[in-house]
């Protein structure tokens, strides 16, 4: 798996592209978290989840239907909980998408069995043909001899493009207003 860094790093980057007043600053907090939450499937392998069923990792919390009903849940769960701003239309789309780069990013890691993408539909796990992330440990493993290693390669593979996605975001939002005159 990315680590939750690269995940929390993806959501940043996505919400880039939103106004502020759709997505607010604290709901790109709870964006990074919401990166994180299919991970948390891993805490089956303590309980004796076998990895390749529906709850195993990287199976139904990293899958499309999950990130589909996830994210307008999230954004439901949101705007229900008081008056924290934004669009809870737009907030659901964010989340949902939050939710799908979590796979998205374990799919191009070079361990584990691949990603459930169609789960519950299908149990079929996927990677990406190009595989050059290096796998994160679960759990807090990477402070070991091979963290560096997992923390260049994704430096390289998610953290830097994602700041560069998350500038390119900036710049046409900036763009946009200034075209428009919108402050």
């Amino acid at each position: 798996m990315a680590s939750a860094l690269s995940h929390a790093a993806a959501a940043l980057a996505i919400g880039a592209y939103f106004r502020r007043t759709s997505v607010p600053r604290k709901a790109l907090l709870a964006g990074m978290a919401l990166a994180i939450v299919p991970d948390l499937d891993a805490l089956g392998y303590w309980m004796g989840v076998p990895y390749g069923s529906l709850f195993g990792h990287r199976g139904l919390t990293h899958s499309l239907a999950f990130a589909v009903a996830g994210g307008p849940t999230a954004a439901w769960i949101w705007c229900r909980s008081g008056s924290r701003g934004g669009n809870c239309a737009i907030l659901g789309f964010y989340f949902a998408l939050v939710l799908l780069s979590h796979g998205l990013l374990d799919a191009p890691t070079n361990g584990g069995e691949g990603v459930a993408f169609f789960s519950p539909f299908s149990s079929q796990r996927y990677f990406f043909p190009f595989r050059p992330i290096q796998v994160s440990p679960i759990g807090i493993g990477v402070f070991n001899a091979r963290g560096l290693d997992i923390l260049l390669s994704e430096l390289r593979w998610v953290l830097l493009p994602a700041a560069a996605l998350a500038a390119a975001g900036i710049l046409l939002r900036r763009g946009a207003r200034a075209g428009t005159g919108a402050a």
